[in-house]
């Protein structure tokens, strides 16, 4: 599903000059997986995030990144999002005057396009969005709203997450989708994202906290340091991080 072997990126600073954030990040997520990235501040987890996803400004400089097979590294932020990948922000875009309806709708048949299909009938999307709505307790009035203007940062996250159910992607990477979200949110977001799980989807979570993956439970967690990953385990290595810090870790990868 996703491959990544030795990616080095890179992040242009304002004086022109790239600042090297990933380092030789390597790792394979397999289809019907979902797996978790932990780490300190300024390890490169977001970096690495939007350079998967194309972001202006986020370089990779050598090594790979495939998802089924297709490198990732050749297509246009576009091209990705039409093979499937999709990027939950963790501070999400606002866009006055554009209703949320009209932007996920528009999202939907452009990547329908690009992939040669047919574009979704309205009586369709309606449909589709109803149900999905339901499942994450979004109310019609917020649908009408300008894309999270005004909105909450648990509302945001809820509408990523509607974003990503009504999209279908095969692919998501998740960043600190638990950021700003109370208890109650926290499940809803992440009982949406639990609904997405399926044998031919996988998906990469970025967060700092354990309180996330007891909800979302994950194959995998990975620990991501100084842009490399440093050490790979089963969800009790999360566990193990939220009772002793990252220091542990650390001090084992420099022995």
């Amino acid at each position: 599903m996703l491959a990544l072997n030795e990616l080095v990126a890179r992040v242009e600073k304002e004086d022109g000059e790239g600042k090297e954030i990933i380092k030789g990040l390597s790792l394979n997520v397999p289809a019907g997986e979902v797996h978790a990235i932990m780490g300190p501040n300024g390890a490169g987890k977001s970096t690495l995030s939007y350079v998967l996803t194309g972001r202006d400004g986020y370089e990779a400089t050598s090594g790979s990144a495939e998802l089924n097979g297709e490198n990732l590294l050749e297509m246009d932020p576009e091209e990705r999002a039409a093979k499937g990948l999709y990027l939950s922000f963790q501070y999400p875009l606002e866009i006055p005057g554009v209703p949320v309806m009209t932007f996920v709708r528009t999202a939907m048949n452009s990547q329908r396009k690009r992939r040669g299909e047919e574009e979704i009938s309205a009586p369709e999307f309606l449909k589709k969005a109803r149900a999905v709505a339901k499942v994450l307790k979004i109310d019609a009035d917020m649908l009408k709203r300008p894309l999270n203007v005004g909105f909450s940062g648990g509302e945001k996250k809820r509408l990523e997450i509607f974003q990503a159910m009504m999209l279908e992607p095969k692919f998501l990477i998740l960043d600190e989708t638990d950021s700003g979200l109370d208890i109650d949110a926290l499940r809803v977001v992440s009982d949406g994202v639990n609904a997405l799980r399926a044998p031919d989807r996988g998906m990469l979570v970025i967060t700092h906290y354990q309180r996330l993956l007891d909800h979302i439970k994950p194959d995998k967690v990975h620990v991501l340091a100084a842009g490399k990953i440093i050490k790979t385990g089963g969800p009790e290595l999360a566990l193990r991080l939220e009772d002793e810090g990252y220091d542990g870790v650390l001090a084992e990868a420099n022995a």
